[in-house]
């Protein structure tokens, strides 16, 4: 017996009654959490039952997926301009540091494309979203192509913001957002520092409005799951599970492949590191907020022996430029949504996306669904549907857990190969009772 035939029953009436049972109940929990993961699960549940027993009706529901997407697209620019140049300039007050800064910032983009890499490798080994009859596109959708690398480097630079910002450029935004930062670092300080505080405004302001567009996600995902499964049936729900097993299985990888060689070649403790590190990881892992961890891991590294000076600047500075299981679920969830789409991209173009990705995904770390902006806005600079995402939205907060996660623990290591970089002297709090001896170089 099929997924489908179970649900359904023999006679339709229990299989109707267990759907509709199993949403109260997911409803009932979500009201409990009081937490908007919570009712996005929730609607999840709610779509494939209305996509199974009233298919006309989700058929009609497109409209409210279009209409969250438009707010989301709506984001993009402000906010990615807002935290880039605001980052830049912000980075550049702390002169000081500046060796230590290149360092960080060269690990940084290191393994960061390794995540990229290993993200883009994993989605095109499992092809998971390949199959998916509903969301093939039913036009010519032209996917940017440009034919010589003349073309590409030109079109990264924008020769018109606004323009760039009305057709969704997002490289082009991003280019000029970093010129920004970097002309700002050079003006005087009291100019500088008003357009600072207008730029932190102008962020804080577009952080509450995604705040306010995300209380619509719910709805997007139950419309979306009702409106693929009444199209394509229950064999949508085969694909989401490759996919999040292909994010788990290509983070497995990164870690084992990326993370724990550096940490070799550092002489990382393993088994005191993560005993160190457990907690915040664990706390990231609960929340899927990297921000609610940050302060236990800056602490758990002080116990560690790395200097405060140290932790106190490249922690906070990864969390705008270290986000290695984002930008690996980035490269996993942009070549997800072709698949779907039924488009293939070639490795150059997927090349091309991973770059715009590299640059997209820094700073904006504490924005609700971070991800799903930057998604959106890189799938539609490339002409790609935006369909799909909501279909990856449905099992979105399983797929934060665990990049989240490995957000944690990448910074946490990043302060350790800093520190040793440096020539830091590691030596553990004595208050720690559990790190009790020096680590030595």
């Amino acid at each position: 017996m099929d997924f489908a035939t179970f649900l359904n029953g023999p006679g339709g009436i229990w299989g109707f009654g267990l759907r509709w049972l199993g949403v109260g109940l997911a409803f009932w929990l979500a009201a409990r959490s009081k937490r908007l993961t919570g009712f996005m699960f929730a609607a999840l549940v709610g779509g494939i039952a209305l996509g199974v027993d009233a298919p006309a009706l989700s058929l009609e529901l497109k409209v409210v997926t279009k209409v969250f997407l438009k707010l989301v697209k709506s984001i993009i620019a402000p906010l990615l301009f807002a935290t880039l140049a605001m980052g830049i300039a912000g980075h550049g007050q702390a002169s000081s540091v500046g060796r230590m800064g290149a360092k960080a910032l060269f690990y940084f983009e290191v393994v960061t494309t390794f995540a990229l890499a290993i993200g883009l490798l994993a989605i095109n080994l499992t092809k998971v979203g390949v199959g998916i009859p509903a969301l093939k596109s039913t036009e010519t959708i032209q996917v940017a192509q440009p034919g010589t690398w003349q073309d590409v480097v030109l079109h990264i630079f924008p020769d018109n913001i606004a323009q760039a910002v009305a057709e969704g450029q997002v490289l082009q935004v991003v280019v000029f957002a970093v010129l920004f930062g970097v002309g700002l670092m050079q003006v005087p300080e009291k100019p500088k520092q008003t357009m600072l505080a207008a730029l932190n405004s102008l962020a804080e302001v577009m952080f509450k409005y995604t705040g306010l567009v995300m209380y619509l996600a719910p709805f997007a995902v139950g419309a979306s799951i009702a409106y693929t499964v009444a199209k394509v049936g229950l064999d949508i729900l085969q694909n989401l599970g490759g996919l999040l097993l292909t994010l788990y299985a290509a983070l497995a990888v990164f870690i084992g492949v990326v993370l724990v060689p550096i940490g070799l070649l550092t002489k990382l403790p393993f088994v005191k590191f993560w005993k160190a590190i457990s907690e915040p990881v664990a706390l990231a892992f609960a929340t899927t907020s990297s921000e609610a961890a940050l302060p236990k891991a800056m602490r758990a590294m002080e116990r560690l022996g790395v200097p405060r000076h140290i932790v106190a600047f490249v922690m906070p500075t990864g969390y705008s430029f270290n986000l290695d299981g984002t930008t690996l679920y980035l490269a996993l969830a942009s070549v997800f949504v072709a698949q779907a789409a039924g488009i293939d991209l070639t490795w150059q173009v997927q090349v091309q996306m991973m770059l715009t990705l590299m640059l997209t995904s820094k700073g904006v770390a504490g924005v609700p669904r971070a991800s799903l902006v930057i998604l959106a806005g890189t799938v539609a600079s490339f002409g790609l549907p935006s369909e799909p995402i909501f279909i990856i939205l449905g099992i979105d907060a399983l797929m934060d857990m665990a990049r989240t996660s490995v957000n944690v623990i990448g910074n946490c290591l990043a302060c350790w190969v800093i520190a040793k970089w440096e020539k830091a002297p590691i030596i553990p709090l004595v208050e720690d009772p559990e790190l009790p001896e020096a680590i030595q170089h």
